[in-house]
């Protein structure tokens, strides 16, 4: 064991290509589990700009987290053979590639479909909200009981490369809208331990049931949401003396703490309060949390929207250095719940096709995405940052009775760009309806496989847990080869 020790950290890379540390399943039956304790290595050791390991494809990747299940047929997946109560009332319009047709919803994306990676036959077996938006989030199937046991795909991005330029490994913008009733919070560090859940720029919501309160029928979809965390401002009288001061102090109280680390909190405690000083130590990476530095020209271009100014904030973090940027939209106090469009009388929401042209459904969400992806491609980062929607499945091809759609697992659309993605294709097909595939599918645990992979990591890789124990990286998948 001493020699397999020795011959890993001899190369940043196993036999298999594994960054320095891990065991893919096939190193595993070769050496023996014993061997696992050598991989138990801090996840400083594994980032590359500490190893000298070389430069994978995606240096950042920016998850555009659209939790409750948008509408496929009404945006990326138009049928418009079909019958009005399947395909409902919305036009199809040209993209920018030849015989792909995208909604009348969806006209900027339509514009840069040659730099997307469309895959329609996102496919799986639950229309579960919470099974299904935690298999989305982590890549592994889960039962009721262990909606938290797995830690979020950026916290072992997070865990595996570590911080750059003092951001945080995980970031989520704002981190705060959560699946319910009852709220319940899926952005997890699971058996890596709570220090590797997202530093969520939102803090906590004031008032995290989204069921509650008395909402419009049709609000405003403008709204300027201030993102700055609020535990990194300065307090008026602080400075950077005193901050040096109480590093120092900090320092002195080490030995004071040790005892306290066994309780169930302070991993928790100590990984924020490592972040956040970081944050507020260095008033350039405070800056990046600050979109009203941007011009108001680019801020109209992204839309004045809640998603806008958030897909605004995650390039500014990408930018910035930041490694792994969650763009969180879903639930909503002032919009209920985005987008589980039943339609039902105590949601308020207008039929489907009018529901998707609103500014903060299909409409913004089209403004914002596109707004993001040309951003990053003219400031010269979408060749090193991965860009990739999700949701946790697509909703039913007949309209419901109340003029909304269901939950539907068997069909849904998502995208990716970025980072060496062959990009200006659709991926996938479903039948007439859009309610099955006709081609082969691609699950959750797919698309997991293929953000690890363009990361430079192998979804067969072994990583340690909190308690040292060795996890596979995902229990299935594979990356999907036409993207990569």
């Amino acid at each position: 064991m001493t020699e397999l020790f020795a011959s890993q950290n001899s190369s940043t890379l196993s036999p298999s290509g594994s960054p320095l540390g891990l065991l893919d399943r096939r190193d595993l039956l070769r050496v023996g589990s014993l061997s696992i304790a050598a991989t138990a290595l801090p996840a400083n050791l594994l980032a590359g700009e500490s190893t000298g390991t070389s430069k994978s494809r995606a240096e950042s990747v920016i998850y555009l987290w659209m939790g409750g299940g948008v509408t496929h047929i009404d945006s990326f997946d138009p049928k418009p053979e079909a019958p009005e109560q399947i395909r409902g009332t919305l036009d199809t319009i040209d993209t920018q590639l030849p015989g792909v047709h995208f909604t009348e919803a969806m006209p900027e994306l339509a514009k840069i479909a040659a730099d997307l990676a469309v895959i329609r036959s996102f496919s799986h077996d639950s229309n579960d909200h919470f099974l299904s938006q935690v298999f989305t989030l982590c890549g592994r199937r889960v039962t009721a009981a262990e909606l938290f046991k797995h830690p979020n795909i950026g916290s072992i991005v997070s865990h595996l490369y570590g911080s750059r330029n003092g951001l945080p490994g995980y970031i989520a913008v704002p981190g705060i809208t959560f699946p319910g009733p009852p709220p319940t919070n899926l952005f997890v560090g699971g058996w890596l331990g709570n220090q590797y859940a997202p530093f969520s720029v939102g803090g906590r919501p004031e008032q995290p049931d989204f069921t509650v309160g008395d909402k419009e029928e049709n609000p405003s979809p403008l709204f300027e949401e201030n993102l700055n965390p609020q535990e990194l401002r300065y307090l008026e009288e602080m400075t950077s003396a005193r901050i040096d001061r109480r590093a120092r102090l900090r320092e002195r109280l080490e030995t004071e703490l040790r005892g306290l680390e066994k309780l169930p909190n302070f991993q928790t405690l100590e990984g924020q309060y490592e972040s956040a000083f970081t944050l507020l130590a260095g008033q350039q990476i405070r800056e990046a949390f600050d979109v009203t530095k941007e011009s108001d020209a680019l801020r109209d271009r992204y839309g004045r929207t809640k998603l806008g100014g958030r897909c605004l904030l995650a390039r500014r973090l990408v930018e910035a250095g930041a490694r792994y940027v969650m763009v969180d939209y879903g639930y909503d106090l002032q919009y209920g719940n985005l987008w589980d469009n039943h339609a039902v009388p105590v949601q308020k929401q207008p039929h489907i096709s009018e529901m998707c042209k609103r500014g903060y459904h299909l409409a913004g969400m089209d403004k914002a995405f596109a707004a993001l992806i040309s951003d990053l491609k003219e400031r010269g980062l979408l060749d090193t940052t991965l860009v990739v929607f999700l949701t946790e499945f697509g909703r039913t091809p007949k309209i419901n009775s109340e003029g909304g759609r269901d939950h539907w697992g068997p069909a849904g659309s998502v995208f990716f760009t970025g980072a060496g993605t062959k990009v200006g294709q659709v991926i996938g097909a479903t039948d007439a309806q859009a309610a099955y595939p006709v081609s082969r599918s691609y699950t959750p645990a797919d698309l997991a496989a293929t953000i690890y992979a363009a990361l430079g990591l192998d979804p067969e890789m072994y990583v340690t847990d909190i308690e040292n124990r060795p996890h596979p990286l995902l229990d299935e998948g594979h990356p999907i080869v036409e993207v990569l």
